[in-house]
């Protein structure tokens, strides 16, 4: 006689690392808007708070992995046939040749615009107002940048790798902007009603 058996795959919370109980619900996210793992419901609103996408939830329009991975070029950055949700730099032209800080500034203004953050910052935004923005490049790490977002009740910063498959994290978050060190809190950036982060470069 043969015997029937049934298996059941075990499941973790991709936050809290804890298996969930057999029957117990989880909630599924996509921490880089693609990829969707399971989320305990006591963490769901951690989730909510990296940013991560749950499913269900409306999509933004996000840069092609390709186009990511590639460095940009200033015809790239300032192509006025780019849409307005891809679009890193203000309309105004730059009459100029930018410097390799500046790229770099606008490359990561670019990972992150196409990543899920920038709906959690405008979702605040929409009920703290605009907030201050900074993106410095770590000292002796040319490939990272640093992005601070700073209320005058919290602020996020992320980390954002640009040659990495990964390329924006939440690398620490925090309530009292005094605890900020000095070299991020010096506003190079800002951001729009959108959450769209757009550095501030001057034009000539």
């Amino acid at each position: 006689m043969q015997r029937i058996t049934s298996t059941t795959a075990t499941r973790t919370c991709a936050i809290c690392e804890r298996s969930l109980l057999l029957g117990e619900r989880a909630i599924r996210f996509a921490p880089n808007g693609v990829d969707f793992v399971d989320v305990c419901p006591l963490c769901q609103e951690q989730a909510v708070e990296y940013g991560w996408l749950k499913e269900g939830s409306p999509t933004s329009p996000t840069v092609p992995e390709s186009r990511r991975r590639r460095r940009l070029g200033l015809a790239g950055i300032f192509d006025g046939r780019r849409s307005s949700h891809d679009a890193t730099i203000a309309p105004e032209p730059i009459l100029r040749r930018l410097s390799e800080p500046e790229l770099a500034m606008v490359e990561a203004a670019d990972l992150f615009n196409a990543s899920p953050y920038r709906r959690t910052v405008g979702g605040i935004a929409k009920s703290l107002g605009p907030p201050r923005v900074s993106i410095v490049q770590l000292s002796g790490v040319k490939s990272e940048l640093v992005v601070t977002v700073v209320w005058d009740i919290s602020w996020y910063q992320y980390r954002v790798s640009l040659d990495s498959a990964q390329p924006v994290r939440l690398a620490e978050r925090g309530h009292d902007p005094t605890q900020l060190e000095t070299s991020f809190v010096e506003w190079n950036a800002h951001v729009t009603d959108d959450g769209r982060l757009v550095p501030d470069i001057a034009r000539l």
